[in-house]
């Protein structure tokens, strides 16, 4: 929406266009009316006519001079290729079994006793001892008076307006179902 600052812009902006949309018509009107005067034809003065441009001879172009067809050179046959004998593999050395090491087994290992660790004794945790709670007096607190307060003022009753009960109207009957009551 445009703001309160730019409100009489437009107002402004619109009376600018009608005034000029009335001032144009107003004119185009003049202009109809007024009666409109013929002006003379300036007189064209004759040209004189164009000059005929000569026909030029058209040139002799010789004929394609006739090529003589070249014999096709004959191309030897290729030399055949003379199978040479296939090389011969020798077959793959045979590995020798080597024969197997004998494993030795392991030496036994003698059984170690398991060596005594002296328990070291701790010395006993100290108690602390107990210290004699000190009696620490209760403070009492002194009873104060009750302050006695006014009476509550009493309200008086006004009476019932009499407010004639108004009627629900006639509920429509809607395709929407009734909703369901929830447990």
């Amino acid at each position: 929406m445009a703001s309160r600052s730019t409100v009489p812009a437009y107002l402004l902006l619109l009376m600018a266009l009608l005034l000029s949309c009335s001032g144009m018509g107003g004119a185009a009107r003049l202009l109809e009316a007024a009666p409109k005067e013929e002006y003379p034809h300036p007189e064209v003065p004759e040209l004189p006519p164009h000059p005929t441009v000569p026909e030029l001879p058209k040139p002799e172009v010789p004929a394609h001079p006739v090529v003589p067809e070249l014999p096709k050179p004959e191309v030897p046959a290729h030399p055949a290729v003379p199978e040479l004998p296939k090389p011969e593999i020798p077959a793959h050395p045979t590995v020798p079994e080597l024969p197997k090491p004998e494993v030795q087994d392991h030496p036994a290992v003698p059984e170690l006793p398991e060596p005594e660790v002296p328990k070291p004794e701790l010395p006993p945790h100290p108690t602390a001892p107990e210290l004699p709670k000190p009696e620490e007096p209760h403070p009492v607190a002194p009873e104060l008076p009750k302050p006695e307060l006014p009476p509550h003022p009493v309200v008086p009753e006004l009476p019932k307006p009499d407010v004639p009960k108004h009627e629900l109207p006639p509920k429509p009957e809607g395709h929407y179902p009734e909703p369901e009551a929830r447990p």
